[in-house]
């Protein structure tokens, strides 16, 4: 991807400025849902104005373009039913001028667009910018008309700014929204840094499959794409993307996600449903599709399932003597469905609650998270573990790790695991902490090049975590 157009800096500070333009900073996070289809919505009209111009240029006026996208939709990526009373203004006047009754316009000029693109419903027709709660407009038109003129301010086309300036700038927007939020950002946000260490660490090549069965906005299935680009620069040849796979269980979220995938122009495909209980990606067999590389940040700790749960999985996911993790945290639960969707060669990166690595561990009874903890390190599965500073995530104070799997461990690395703790690797930011650039750099090379460094890492082999009871 080329970077010479649209300064990122500049374009952030106007996409946050245009989120606060409702109702200031405090505020903006609350009316995310409805921030993030009008700016994903600012684009799909600058890049029609822009394949309509390139048409007219054939034909001789926009007028004649119109109609002959109007007749063959293919001429375009996304046909917009939006014509404007001249056929020279840009297609988004027709919602920049609406006047009256605007959150119902909206609504309506959204659900047409979506009925004209299979891939956008659902995801911008979700949203009713004409919504009340106890009679009371949850965005009233004023508001509405404040946020679109905002909106307006900037033109968002192929000419004006590059997918990758414009993609993260919309992610910026997404972290901005996940710092407002409190508890809630876990469900659909991981800090950048994070998802930076694990795609550098996993090395994805390009063409490969990534999947992500909890993948929140998709931030940690773009970071894989960023990655692959950043290690094919400089190569002749023009690389192949990533096809990148998510499943997410929220509908918010879930469109959060797919407006993601586009606005970044990657190869996404993003399914709906509890991946826990229904993962949407199979084979022709219905067997549990299989990819290149997994990464995934679950929620932590989850208690909603059950043992029948696991017993009743028909996908292979849960393999004898590992299985059921028990009902108090489903953290163990994830990794199992995580590895049975590695192929042969599989590598994967998983964000879990630091007790993951330790629950159970030194009690004189049995206790089934350490059960499976064993079954991973027996089956030499685990690679590395990376022990996270605190207070980086946006749900929790607690450090966090990141347990990265292996299906064809190099020789050399067979029978040991890599320890790093970066626990001390941070500045301190607000609201939350974070890891900064040679931070970030340091912890991937040392994981890459699996080494030890004295207070930072250190490898150990299984002899030893059995002595540990696997701790």
């Amino acid at each position: 991807m080329a970077h010479n157009k649209g300064n990122g800096k500049s374009l952030e500070s106007w996409i946050w400025g245009a989120a606060c333009s409702i109702r200031g900073a405090k505020d903006a996070p609350k009316f995310k849902d409805y921030i993030l289809p009008l700016i994903f919505t600012k684009r799909l009209c600058d890049v029609f104005d822009d394949e309509v111009n390139r048409i007219a240029k054939e034909v001789g006026s926009r007028k004649k373009a119109f109609q002959l996208v109007k007749a063959d939709h293919k001429l375009v990526r996304f046909y917009l039913p939006l014509v404007p009373d001249d056929p020279d203004q840009p297609v988004w006047s027709v919602i920049r001028k609406l006047a009256d009754r605007i959150g119902e316009n909206v609504t309506t000029q959204m659900r047409a667009i979506a009925k004209e693109n299979s891939q956008l419903q659902g995801i911008i027709d979700r949203v009713d910018f004409n919504a009340t709660t106890h009679g009371v407009r949850d965005l009233d038109d004023d508001r509405l008309s404040n946020l679109i003129e905002a909106i307006s301010s900037k033109r968002l086309g192929l000419d004006d700014v590059e997918a990758d300036i414009i993609g993260k700038s919309y992610e910026y927007l997404i972290r901005k929204f996940a710092e407002g939020s409190g508890s809630s950002a876990g469900e659909f946000y991981t800090p950048p840094e994070v998802g930076t260490i694990m795609s550098r660490v996993l090395q994805p090549e390009p063409g490969m499959e990534i999947h992500d069965p909890t993948c929140g906005s998709g931030g940690l299935l773009v970071k894989c794409e960023i990655a692959m680009e950043e290690r094919s620069i400089g190569k002749q040849r023009s690389v192949a993307p990533l096809k990148l796979f998510g499943q997410e269980y929220i509908p918010e979220t879930w469109a959060m996600a797919s407006m993601n995938m586009i606005i970044h122009d990657m190869e996404g495909q993003i399914e709906i449903g509890d991946t826990f209980k229904n993962p949407k990606f199979r084979d022709r067999r219905g067997r549990l599709r299989t990819f290149d590389r997994v990464v995934a940040n679950p929620m932590w700790n989850q208690d909603s399932f059950t043992e029948a749960d696991y017993d009743a999985d028909e996908l292979d996911r849960f393999p004898a003597g590992a299985g059921f993790p028990g009902k108090s945290s489903a953290d163990w639960g994830w990794v199992q469905h995580i590895h049975a969707c590695l192929n042969d060669t599989g590598r994967a990166a998983v964000v879990l609650d630091t007790g993951a690595a330790s629950r159970g561990s030194g009690n004189a009874g049995s206790n089934k998270e350490r059960t499976v903890r064993q079954w991973f390190v027996d089956q030499d599965l685990i690679e590395s573990v990376l022990y996270l500073p605190e207070n980086l995530f946006y749900n929790t104070t607690a450090p966090g790790i990141v347990l990265f799997l292996n299906r064809a461990k190099p020789k050399s690395r067979q029978g040991k695991v890599l320890l790093v703790n970066a626990s001390q690797i941070f500045e301190k930011g607000e609201p939350k902490n974070f890891i900064p650039d040679a931070g970030i750099q340091r912890i991937a090379e040392t994981l890459i090049g699996w080494k030890e460094e004295e207070k930072l890492s250190r490898i150990v082999d299984h002899a030893e975590l059995k002595k540990n009871d696997y701790n």
